[in-house]
């Protein structure tokens, strides 16, 4: 479909998703949050892609936030309907059994924050800042923040952050576990494309497996996430991609996987 406030280009079957409204710093409103919905499930429904990137237009900005002239407007129920639609649109990248990185390239504030802890990975540019601003505006994290970030960071320092509103660096992000690697500025989506590579190298239905497991274990207990491991285990054993890896790794070659 045609995106308005997105560019989509797929090659070497990675997807790369940018969030394109430089005037605004990259700032979400409605129709952008739609548009990354709709580019989320075309990736998820198309076999030919492997995975997806999301970043920013430019070097300032990944996404800096929700757009103020469209929050400033709303009402108690347009706001928790405003929140319920950027939920979903997070959950169809968490979920879509597919890896997604963000190259972060500059600020991630607000909802762009939000945005990228709905990604799997995130690799930030030395330039970057974080942050969930909301409570200096009267409001709060609505696109999942509260529950993702203490989920990756535990309760105090994501309280921290989202009561004080304060912007952190890559470096501090690096520092808290919220990113898998800090580049030098510029280089964020080249780092995420390299990094996207070497996992589409490996077995998708594996792939798809491991990042089932992980996301429905961060909400069970132990007991029961282990009990989705073992289950997600024995089902890729019943794979011919199985079976490719044990050949090509005794045989002393490549593995030639074809998702199945």
């Amino acid at each position: 479909m045609p995106y308005k406030n997105l560019l989509f280009e797929v090659k070497d079957k990675i997807a790369v998703v940018t969030v394109n409204r430089p005037e605004v710093m990259n700032a979400l409103n409605q129709e952008t949050v739609k548009e990354l919905k709709a580019a989320a499930l075309s990736v998820r429904d198309d076999s030919s892609i492997g995975g997806m990137i999301i970043t920013g237009m430019g070097e300032k900005a990944f996404v800096a936030g929700a757009d103020i002239n469209e929050l400033a407007r709303e009402s108690v129920l347009s706001g928790r309907e405003t929140s319920i639609r950027g939920q979903e649109t997070l959950q169809v990248l968490e979920l879509m059994g597919k890896p997604v990185i963000a190259a972060i390239n500059g600020y991630a504030l607000g909802g762009g924050f939000e945005l990228a802890l709905g990604c799997h990975i995130r690799i930030a540019a030395e330039n970057a800042k974080m942050g969930l601003p909301e409570v200096g505006l009267g409001i709060m994290p609505g696109f999942g923040g509260s529950q993702r970030l203490p989920r990756l960071i535990g309760s105090s320092r994501a309280l921290e952050l989202i009561l004080t509103g304060k912007t952190i660096s890559a470096q501090e992000a690096m520092d808290i576990g919220l990113l898998s690697k800090v580049v030098p500025e510029g280089k964020s989506l080249e780092s995420a494309i390299e990094m996207m590579k070497v996992i589409l190298s490996k077995a998708p239905v594996s792939i798809k497996m491991c990042i089932e497991a992980v996301n429905r274990g961060m909400n069970m207990t132990l007991d029961e996430g282990l009990a989705i491991e073992s289950d997600r285990f024995g089902i890729l054993c019943g794979t011919e991609d199985m079976k490719e890896g044990m050949n090509a790794f005794l045989g002393k070659r490549e593995p030639k996987f074809k998702g199945s």
